[in-house]
């Protein structure tokens, strides 16, 4: 009696215990974290490696990501060689075979999209390059529903018993983001020729999609920190080619852009550049609703 009344017990514990996610996701940046959310719902468990207060090329191999990346069944990253500087680190480390490049548990955003700013040459003088393009797609939300299909499908791959879902979430994730950008679309009709300059060059998809027309960066090189002799140079061309607007990511140092911002009379922008990057964007449909939001505000006469 008392096995019968224990074996109860155990199987009313059992039912009242939260639902084992089936696929352990470790994603490098927050956009893919929140992508991967919407495809794989409570199907999935997921580890966000950057916050959208870092600099996602400067990232240290801490313990604790190796720690996670040995659990994972996928790692989702934007590819391109963004993490060159942390990931592959991280893989080896973990030693988990599901992982390591060329598996169908490395999961790059960039394969499934064209990428702009492809170097002609490749020389370390000429800053912080990117042999395989400008990776920071995730600034142009057409980006993001191309790569949602293949992800979806990845996911469906690594745990078939789920596949249905992920098609289904994927299908409605589509449907509300294609409503979405048809707004967006819309609202930012007023900044098509509007003149930039920019901190660092990581806009370009943005500028695609909106229209924008860059002017001059405050860095000099990729990712080579302006010195106030270059401001004063910037400074310069601005006078002869006016701008609008600076803008720079919420993970940069402040200081370039408000300098050449109270000294040119124009508004400094800080914008997301991904999720949770200001307090405003909390998801993926919050990053764009912000983003736009601050370029109109900072785009009227």
């Amino acid at each position: 009696m008392h096995r019968i009344l224990f074996g109860i017990v155990l199987v009313a514990a059992a039912s009242t215990q939260p639902a084992r996610a089936d696929l352990s996701v470790f994603a490098c940046e927050p956009e893919w974290g929140a992508l991967s959310k919407e495809i794989g719902g409570d199907k999935i468990s997921i580890y966000i490696a950057t916050t959208g207060s870092q600099d996602p090329h400067q990232v240290q191999a801490r313990p604790s990501l190796i720690a996670k990346a040995r659990g994972a069944d996928v790692t989702v990253c934007t590819g391109a060689e963004l993490e060159i500087g942390w990931l592959p680190m991280i893989a080896r480390q973990a030693a988990n075979a599901k992982i390591q490049p060329g598996t169908p548990g490395s999961f790059e955003a960039t394969s499934f999209v064209q990428l702009q700013e492809i170097p002609t040459r490749l020389d370390r003088a000429e800053g912080d390059i990117h042999a395989a393009g400008n990776p920071h797609i995730q600034t142009d939300p057409r980006m993001i529903l191309l790569v949602a299909k293949p992800l979806s499908e990845r996911f469906a791959e690594l745990d078939t018993a789920n596949a249905a879902l992920y098609a289904q979430r994927y299908a409605d994730f589509a449907q509300r983001w294609t409503a979405a950008m048809t707004k967006w679309n819309v609202a930012v009709a007023p900044l098509k020729g509007v003149t930039i300059a920019v901190q660092h060059t990581s806009w370009i998809y943005m500028i695609n999609w909106l229209g924008l027309k860059q002017v001059v960066a405050l860095e000099p090189k990729p990712g080579v920190p302006p010195s106030s002799g270059y401001l004063a140079e910037v400074l310069e061309t601005i006078q002869h080619q006016p701008v609008k607007m600076v803008i720079r990511a919420a993970y940069e140092d402040d200081r370039p852009s408000a300098f050449v911002s109270e000294r040119a009379k124009i508004p400094a922008v800080t914008l997301p550049f991904t999720v949770g990057g200001t307090d405003e964007a909390k998801d993926l449909f919050s990053l764009y609703d912000d983003t736009v939001k601050r370029l109109l505000a900072a785009a009227k006469p």
